[in-house]
């Protein structure tokens, strides 16, 4: 009977665990770069505040506009 050690050292077991470890990278990057593209939505929303503001809209029409918090609002403000 195999034990876990010897077990590692089939060709098999190397095989699917560097398929796993590639799998892996794949899905790290994809979350990655969901992530990146959420964050620069995000970020890109709170860089239009100040300018929306000085157009003379309030608080609450720039939450509404960009799908924001009226908190997320008057923090991008200051």
């Amino acid at each position: 009977m195999f034990g876990l050690s010897e077990l590692k050292q089939t060709r098999f077991y190397q095989e699917a665990f560097q398929e796993g470890v590639e799998q892996g990278k794949v899905q790290g990057i994809e979350q990655g770069i969901e992530q990146g593209k959420v964050q620069g939505i995000e970020q890109g929303k709170l860089r239009a505040v100040p300018a929306m503001l000085a157009a003379g809209l309030t608080v609450e029409q720039v939450a509404q506009a960009l799908d924001l918090s009226v908190e997320q609002v008057r923090q991008a403000a200051q």
